[in-house]
């Protein structure tokens, strides 16, 4: 059995830790959050340099992350991208401006299928069309490689998975 010394000690290592952990992880959550909000700031630029203001950042970005896929708004929050209110409130714009075409599934009446009608893929290829532009350019440019961006997606896949695991296991 294991002493009080010794269950100490390993308490106290745990404690040292936590307390070199947190600081680093807290910065990846604000970093996580900067950056989201800094690619509907590309997004934006992008469409303003364009003169296009018929649909703001958010709608664009999930047209492209529509692609040319029939999905529900269900599926699009299932998959990671959206919240509940945010997805229905812009599903719904972008089927009344004319981006989206909006069927009732034939398998299930109650499912409302989405894809992108020819006004929403062309919003679609111009959020393609920016990532090409920065793919050519971010390793040069930004300075990341191929090999750092594979560690990058590993470790934000491993943190993904943790989360998910907090809320399926209830950790």
């Amino acid at each position: 059995m294991m002493n009080t010394a010794a269950k100490s000690e390993i308490s106290h290592a745990r404690s040292e830790r936590q307390s070199e952990i947190r600081p680093a992880y807290l910065e990846a959550l604000a970093m996580v959050e900067r950056l989201h909000r800094r690619l509907l700031d590309v997004i934006k630029d992008e469409f303003d340099r364009r003169n296009r203001n018929d649909v703001n950042s958010v709608q664009a970005l999930l047209l492209f992350n529509i692609g040319d896929k029939e999905l529900t708004a269900g599926e699009l929050r299932t998959r990671g991208y959206y919240l509940g209110s945010n997805v229905s409130y812009n599903v719904k714009k972008l089927v009344e401006m004319g981006y989206l075409h909006h069927a009732r599934s034939r398998i299930d009446r109650r499912a409302v299928r989405i894809s992108l009608t020819p006004l929403g893929r062309e919003v679609h290829d111009i959020v393609a069309k920016l990532y090409d532009k920065q793919i050519a350019t971010v390793e040069q440019i930004g300075g990341l490689s191929h090999d750092e961006f594979k560690r990058l997606n590993v470790s934000l896949q491993r943190l993904e998975r943790f989360w998910s695991d907090q809320i399926k296991y209830r950790l």
